[in-house]
């Protein structure tokens, strides 16, 4: 059984969002999502975020037909034991060149071309414009 591994805020959940999905699933047998913690993504992008709880995103990724499993994750540490577990990590081809965490213990990291003009920060500055 081959398993993929995908991780992110999933914070408004869009296209961008379900055609990465959809690919990583396509990679495998099992598709895992490690998603951070409410307190996580506080702590990297500011205290106006996350939009969506951590529950409300666990819940709308656990009901998506590509996803198997959703796994919400606090630090680093949980983050790379998470990558361990998988033979495939899939992230986003702006990663490409850069830091990943959890590259010393993937098996292989596989990188999906965003699609252009599907990315939370845009989406929830297009509702502040409005």
């Amino acid at each position: 059984m081959i398993k993929v591994f995908v991780n992110g805020t999933f914070d408004i959940l869009h296209t961008g969002h379900i055609e990465l999905l959809n690919y990583a699933k396509s990679l495998g047998d099992q598709l895992i999502v490690g998603i951070d913690s409410d307190r996580r993504i506080k702590t990297l992008k500011g205290p106006d975020r996350p939009i969506t709880r951590e529950y409300d995103r666990w819940l709308m990724l656990k009901n998506l037909k590509a996803v198997d499993e959703v796994v919400i994750f606090n630090n680093d540490n949980e983050l790379i034991r998470l990558v361990s577990m998988c033979d495939i990590m899939v992230k986003g081809s702006d990663y490409q060149g850069k830091p990943i965490v959890g590259e010393e213990v993937c098996k292989k990291i596989v990188f999906f071309e965003r699609i252009y003009g599907y990315s939370t920060t845009n989406i929830i500055q297009n509702i502040i414009n409005r």
